[in-house]
């Protein structure tokens, strides 16, 4: 940086940088989307890179602390089929599992977060993907409206990497937003919350279940605080779910008045653990502004401890409970969005629609925007390549919850599971694009879908 023109701007001088490494596919982001992503185009047999900010692949699961990748799932569900089921089946099988409980409905499986990285890194191992770990994506490298690699800058200095493909799996459409890609963003005001996790060790497990069944809580309990719109058919299920000691603590003056607090908790180990304690749930911050995420990361851990303070005072079991640990980073449900050749929207996933462009299926699931539906009825919808495909912009593909839709569609999309099918997706869509030497955004879907079914995947 060589002179101050302002008070505003500076001007950045001109400087070599070094290329760190070239790829066939390069996918920017670990968390399931980026993970299947990357896994699927290895296993199609090109050289794939995977690059992460953290130290460790998972994402949203290993980073955030969301151990309930598929807690949607109850009786009567039709699920995906491919990378995201092998996600839990491996975790199962590495001892990397928490115990559901005993009267627990749904079926899926719950997730240990820091035994999930080992698993992500065997995956990528297995598979003969090329890990980057603690390299952050600065900028896409641009030939004309062509995206030839990224730009990272790491504790080894600016470096760049360049592919013949590239999968944007940043969660916040980063790479698509600065390669000049159409995006949208719901304003702030309407954006879902973001999330500080925790956990509490010190708890009396077996007097806490004994609180909970005496009077268990259920879906239907989710809209005392929150506006939710259900079917019905969701309102006598059993959910783990925390509200009331939240609304006497404020009566009591323990938090604030205008504090409102709720949420779910899950694994309560042998140990006096109880992990993934969503309750700090936070409405007001855009996770694309830094001064927002600096805001929601201290609000969040301030607010932290006044609920442990509720929980210690008012939840049997709790009373000597203490702060285990936070997540990595926030947790956030809704950011930036790509414009895409398809966009998704709620009637699609009302409404089984079917795309010829299938890569996938995922339930009739919607968690958010006042939203809760849970596919107790079997129904799905197939989830179409187009909303992978940004505008504008070749050699790209996104995955995960900044793919293109409409905001009710956004809550069924931006799930973790859900974000494992557009992941495998762009994964297999950039390789099969790659061997053919045919564009991202004119890839013979046939041969896509052949590729896909080969992997496990369900497309119809």
């Amino acid at each position: 940086m060589d002179s101050v023109k302002d008070a505003k701007t500076i001007n950045e001088a001109a400087r070599v940088v070094p290329v760190l490494a070239e790829t066939d596919v390069l996918v920017v982001g670990s968390g399931p989307a980026g993970l299947a992503a990357a896994l699927a185009s290895a296993r199609e047999g090109v050289n794939t890179m995977l690059v992460e900010r953290y130290g460790c692949h998972g994402g949203v699961i290993t980073q955030v602390g969301v151990e309930t990748v598929a807690w949607y799932r109850y009786a009567g569900t039709t699920d995906l089929e491919g990378i995201g089921i092998e996600f839990e089946n491996r975790a199962e099988e590495m001892g990397a599992t928490h115990a559901l409980p005993a009267e627990a409905e749904t079926t899926g499986k719950l997730l240990d977060a820091d035994m999930f990285k080992v698993v992500a890194d065997t995956m990528v191992r297995e598979a003969g993907v090329t890990p980057l770990l603690h390299s952050l994506a600065v900028e896409p490298v641009m030939e004309g409206q062509t995206v030839k690699g990224i730009l990272i800058e790491s504790k080894s200095g600016r470096q760049a990497i360049l592919a013949k493909r590239v999968i944007d799996a940043t969660g916040d459409a980063d790479i698509a937003f600065r390669a000049g890609a159409p995006c949208r963003m719901t304003p702030k005001a309407e954006m879902m919350g973001v999330t500080v996790m925790f956990s509490c060790s010190g708890v009396n497990r077996k007097k806490f279940f004994d609180y909970v069944r005496k009077d268990p809580p259920t879906f239907g309990d989710w809209g005392k605080s929150w506006h939710i719109e259900t079917t019905g058919k969701e309102d006598d299920l059993l959910t783990p779910y925390l509200e009331e000691p939240f609304n006497q603590a404020r009566r009591d003056g323990l938090i604030p008045a205008d504090m409102i607090v709720a949420g779910t908790w899950c694994a309560i180990t042998d140990a006096g653990e109880a992990m993934t304690l969503n309750l700090n749930y936070m409405i007001g911050y855009d996770a694309t502004d830094v001064r927002d995420l600096t805001r929601a990361e201290i609000d969040g851990r301030q607010r932290t401890m006044m609920i442990i303070k509720a929980l210690k005072a008012y939840v049997p079991g709790f009373e000597n409970a203490k702060l285990r640990n936070f997540g990595m980073t926030l947790g956030v449900r809704d950011s930036r969005k790509i414009i895409g050749q398809v966009n998704l929207t709620g009637h699609d996933v009302h409404n089984q629609a079917k795309f010829e462009d299938s890569i996938g299926i995922f339930p009739e699931f919607l968690d958010g925007y006042g939203v809760l539906i849970l596919p107790t009825t079997g129904r799905y919808f197939q989830v179409p390549l187009g909303i992978m495909v940004p505008q504008n912009v070749e050699n790209l593909l996104v995955a995960g919850r900044c793919v293109a839709g409409d905001k009710l569609s956004h809550a069924a999309t931006r799930s973790m599971m859900c974000c494992a099918v557009t992941g495998q997706g762009a994964g297999v869509a950039a390789a099969v694009s790659l061997k053919y030497d045919v564009g991202c955004s004119t890839v013979d879907i046939k041969q896509v879908q052949k590729a896909l079914e080969k992997q496990g995947v369900r497309i119809n």
